[in-house]
């Protein structure tokens, strides 16, 4: 995620799966300055503030075709097939 971050299209992707742009942001992130802008800007900035700041990201961010979780979630990645 830090090297390479992701694309719009999978963040989009792994947002929907997830219930939004809120749930992908990780609020107890260390980085408490980008997260206090993301929370204030307009929300059609939102997207681009945190695809430019990948640290903020709840992760891991792992996918299985449609499905994604955010954070660690074994339980749920023992079910997919």
């Amino acid at each position: 995620m830090k090297e390479k971050g992701m694309s719009k299209g999978e963040f989009n992707s792994v947002a929907q799966a997830n219930g939004g742009l809120e749930n992908m942001i990780n609020w107890e992130s260390k980085d408490q300055d980008t997260l206090a802008l993301i929370k204030y800007i307009a929300d059609e900035d939102k997207l681009e503030k945190v695809l430019e700041n990948p640290q903020v990201i709840k992760t891991p961010v792992v996918r299985n075709e449609k499905q994604s979780t955010l954070g660690y979630q074994p339980d749920v990645w023992k079910g997919w097939n």
